[in-house]
């Protein structure tokens, strides 16, 4: 891609990689700029921070939604195009022992809650998905209506942890929790599963004696913001491809995956020189 590209963000609290990838965009360091910060949580201080520079900002409020449903079921309002065997079919978020019915309460309220953010995002045409502290898992239902072509994913994360150690809400702590002596940050693809997408880079800082969850969060985020920056910026000059692999393990099973393979950068012209 040599142009700009639309980004749109997705944030639950103050926004702190938005503002990283806002700066980046505004230095060049991103080829991008910013289309709409949305959030599930009317109170994010991160939504200031679009209104600021004149970037649409809404809310889709979750919790809401998730109280109604607890107190009123079947007065759920789900959108028409909305099919929970298919989503429960496509999920890999919940373990096969599961309970059939929390399951289904959750999918369909989050589903509930995507509709309205799908609608919300649909004035905005955007290139790419940003979860910039978005803490909500996506259903399928959401991540099949923003990836059109499955080839070609445009739904970006970043997680406080080496993926795939420690998925989940709490990766800078369970790092420290768990002893290791390193730790990092990932940005990958969404997929259907909590954290499993396929990996885009990845940065790691030494936990040392000394070191408490919050100095080992203070190393993490750092890392986060130039991270993102670079991930991005590799997807703006459309240098990300994913590619669909298979090995057989030792005991004769195969297993498959789908990683990302980042393509060297181009030359440039002798007359952009």
């Amino acid at each position: 891609m040599s142009q700009t590209i639309r980004i749109g963000a997705l944030i639950s609290g103050s926004g702190t990689n938005l503002k990283a990838i806002m700066d980046s965009c505004e230095s060049g360091k991103i080829n991008g700029k910013i289309v709409f910060v949305g959030s599930d949580n009317p109170e994010a201080c991160g939504l200031e921070k679009g209104s600021r520079l004149g970037i649409p900002a809404f809310f889709v409020d979750y919790g809401s939604i998730i109280q109604r449903f607890k107190k009123a079921p079947g007065k759920v309002i789900l959108p028409d195009d909305f099919d929970l065997d298919d989503v429960i079919s496509k999920q890999s978020f919940f373990s096969a022992d599961v309970d059939t019915e929390k399951m289904k309460a959750f999918i369909i309220t989050r589903a509930a809650a995507e509709a309205k953010l799908l609608d919300e995002m649909k004035h905005y045409p955007f290139d790419l998905l940003v979860l910039a502290g978005f803490m909500r898992n996506l259903t399928p239902y959401f991540i099949d209506r923003v990836n059109t072509d499955p080839g070609n994913p445009r739904i970006m994360n970043i997680h406080p942890a080496l993926l795939p150690a420690f998925p989940g809400v709490d990766g800078y702590g369970d790092t420290f929790r768990y002893g290791c002596k390193v730790g990092g940050c990932t940005v990958h693809f969404v997929d259907y599963g909590e954290d499993s997408g396929p990996i885009i880079g990845q940065k790691a800082y030494e936990i040392l004696e000394d070191d408490t969850i919050d100095t080992i969060r203070e190393k993490g985020l750092k890392l986060e913001w130039s991270l993102y920056t670079e991930c991005i910026s590799l997807f703006a000059e459309g240098r990300l491809k994913t590619v669909r692999t298979s090995y057989t393990l030792k005991t004769g099973k195969k297993m498959h995956r789908t990683v990302v393979k980042i393509a060297p950068p181009r030359m440039k012209k002798l007359q952009d020189l």
